[in-house]
């Protein structure tokens, strides 16, 4: 008899990344479905990370992370943020923001325990509630605004719920937290025993002036929240795969356990280049302005074409309705703007795990205007 495997993820398969971005390739489209710059990073960030290899940095650091890494990002954190952060008690480097959420999540569940998610959400979340036994309650943000119906969280609310999940600037939507949203959040979650996992991975990619309302401002929230955060999306490096999370000590010593037996520790060179660059603020400071730019640049350019965007204040991505054009599903509208117009998107119905149907594509602008021009006149001028 051959060992046989009982999935501890039976439902899930192919991510809808790698799918849409395998047809972008066969039909070869533009492709503004998954997240990532088309761009150069900083050099200045690859010239730290040749100059710390060469001068012997390639061993083993700290479990937690290069304590000079964690110190300059405790500065920062209290700067933004105006609370301060323990960099030997509350701060762990990880091989990015998902494994962070991951962690934290599987430092906290018991099987039973709920937690609540909002959809559309980030494909994670539900895959890692579910993995450790645990039960994702889903609450559908309100369509067009991608607004938290903050009624619904509290009738959702049972002895059994563990922790919230927050995503701002969000993917997909890029919708970010409003001062009533954080009011609405810090009343639910009085008194009672909840986590927040705060997944603040576009941190800084937010736009319009507006600021962002990470947990780490608010003492009564910081104080129950594991808030996570990526230095992929600040400097355009994804493909190194580095984040980092603060939490409380008391809770930060729990997810350090399963850190430890997990990933241990992470790339050396990479993070005593991140501790020399943080020192440079206007790096990370300025990339809201540079990322608005590149989402006006779009809107621009596809003001010619049937597709109507929704709002987005933060992150990567914009989404257009095209409730005008057709009636197909999402996926299926998706896969024929791939073949037929040689642009790639993602479905946003790919965030539900009903796959909710709302007409809507997720388009990324993380990309150079020659990206994106030549993606707009295509989309301007198509037929359907």
């Amino acid at each position: 008899m051959k060992p046989t495997i009982h999935s501890r993820l039976p439902d899930a398969g192919t991510t809808i990344f790698t799918k849409m971005s395998v047809l972008a390739q066969q039909y070869k489209a533009i492709n503004l479905g998954q997240g990532f710059p088309d761009y150069p990073m900083d050099s200045r960030l690859i010239d730290a990370v040749s100059a710390a290899m060469v001068a012997g940095h390639n061993q083993y650091v700290h479990m937690n992370g290069l304590l000079t890494l964690r110190e300059r990002i405790a500065e920062k954190a209290e700067t933004l943020y105006g609370q301060p952060v323990n960099p030997d008690t509350e701060i762990t480097i990880t091989p990015g923001g998902t494994y962070a959420i991951y962690t934290a999540l599987t430092a906290i569940l018991q099987p039973g325990d709920e937690v609540i998610i909002f959809e559309p959400a980030y494909d994670s979340y539900l895959h890692n509630i579910t993995i450790n036994g645990a039960v994702p309650v889903r609450i559908p943000l309100m369509f067009p605004g991608y607004d938290i119906d903050w009624e619904k969280v509290l009738t959702a609310i049972t002895p059994r719920t563990k922790a919230i999940i927050i995503n701002s600037p969000h993917n997909p939507s890029g919708r970010v937290l409003t001062p009533a949203d954080i009011g609405s959040l810090q009343k639910i979650v009085k008194d009672t025993g909840i986590f927040i996992i705060s997944d603040e991975v576009y941190e800084h990619l937010i736009f319009d002036g507006l600021p962002h309302l990470s947990m780490l401002r608010y003492p009564e929230l910081k104080e129950r929240s594991f808030t996570c955060f990526s230095f992929g999306k600040v400097y355009h490096c994804t493909g190194w795969k580095m984040g980092y999370c603060i939490a409380p000590a008391a809770y930060m010593a729990e997810f350090r356990k399963v850190h430890q037996f997990n990933c241990f520790t992470c790339n050396s060179p990479i993070q005593y280049a991140l501790a020399d660059f943080l020192s440079n603020a206007d790096a990370y400071l300025n990339l809201g302005a540079d990322m608005q730019k590149r989402r006006d640049f779009l809107g621009d350019k596809m003001k010619g074409s049937p597709f109507e965007p929704l709002p987005s204040s933060g992150s990567y991505f914009q989404v257009y309705s095209y409730a005008g054009i057709s009636d197909l599903p999402e996926l299926e509208f998706a896969e024929w703007l791939t073949r037929e117009v040689s642009v790639t998107t993602i479905p946003v119905s790919a965030f539900y795990k009903d796959a909710t149907n709302n007409q809507v594509l997720r388009f990324c602008f993380a990309k150079n205007e020659e990206t994106l021009s030549r993606a707009a006149e295509r989309l301007v001028n198509f037929k359907f």
